[in-house]
């Protein structure tokens, strides 16, 4: 029996390593913008930060579980060496302002809140007890993750529109919290399981959402004399987009901008 579940802890938690490498990966069409652009324009590097300082608390819980945590380390030491890719290029391409304050908060989370957790964890507890801290806070950091996409549930439903809501992208989150749900399971470890819970609870709504929206017709209003009025002073698109091709363009930027942003949001929900 206790082969059997190292078996199935082995499979799920090669799957899970095999999935959020892929949920990794989400952010590179963002910094390959960013790169080509020089410039980081609106995005924000919150979501890169909270994702190390998430990779390197599961390494350091993983380190006190004697050997049954290997797979959290080997997915976790790539996240953290993908995030600091995406944060050296972040900070090369911020202007001074925005270079500023992402160094700030690099310091006070990856570095000092870190260095703070160890500390505690190191001098005032011990055996299981420190396991339990750390997964307390590595539970409580994983929830609140999590909680992220809520933001961008709240446009969808608002806007009835899943502009800012990729299908496939909410697919392998909730694929990722469920492979990782059950190696948590598996290896019986409840800080592990307890946080993916939520994470697939959450991504099955997003998908449930999706599929709501994405065939959601508005429904079509009468024409009256007012609307045709309206009609008659309204904008003509096409002339508009051939007189200002430049406005144009810059509507298309910042409408493209807006969608990776939410996608980058929703990229943090995972172990």
């Amino acid at each position: 029996m206790a082969l059997s579940h190292n078996v199935w802890a082995f499979v799920f938690g090669i799957m899970g390593n095999i999935i959020s490498f892929i949920v990794f990966l989400a952010p590179v069409p963002t910094f390959v913008r960013i790169c080509k652009k020089k410039s980081t324009e609106g995005f924000q590097s919150l979501p890169y930060l909270s994702a190390l300082f998430s990779a390197v608390l599961w390494i350091y819980y993983a380190m006190q579980k004697d050997g049954s945590g290997f797979l959290l380390i080997t997915i976790n030491a790539v996240g953290c060496f993908i995030e600091t890719i995406y944060i050296i290029l972040f900070v090369t391409y911020a202007n001074k302002k925005t270079r500023i304050s992402t160094l700030k908060v690099l310091g006070l989370l990856n570095f000092l809140g870190f260095a703070a957790i160890v500390l505690v964890c190191e001098l005032l507890t011990k055996g299981s007890t420190r396991e339990k801290v750390l997964g307390g806070i590595c539970v409580g950091f994983s929830v609140s993750v999590f909680a992220a996409p809520l933001s961008i549930m709240r446009v969808v439903v608002r806007t009835r529109s899943v502009e800012f809501m990729p299908f496939s992208l909410s697919l392998f989150l909730t694929l990722s919290a469920v492979t990782w749900l059950f190696y948590g399971l598996a290896i019986k470890d409840f800080y592990v399981a307890l946080p993916n819970v939520m994470g697939a609870f959450l991504g099955a709504v997003q998908m449930i959402l999706y599929i709501i929206y994405k065939y959601y017709k508005t429904p079509v209003v009468k024409k009256t004399e007012k609307s045709k009025t309206v009609a008659d002073h309204s904008i003509d698109i096409v002339k508009l987009t051939t007189v200002l091709p430049e406005t144009q363009i810059q509507v298309t930027e910042v409408k493209s901008q807006n969608m990776t942003d939410a996608k980058d949001v929703i990229n943090q929900s995972q172990v």
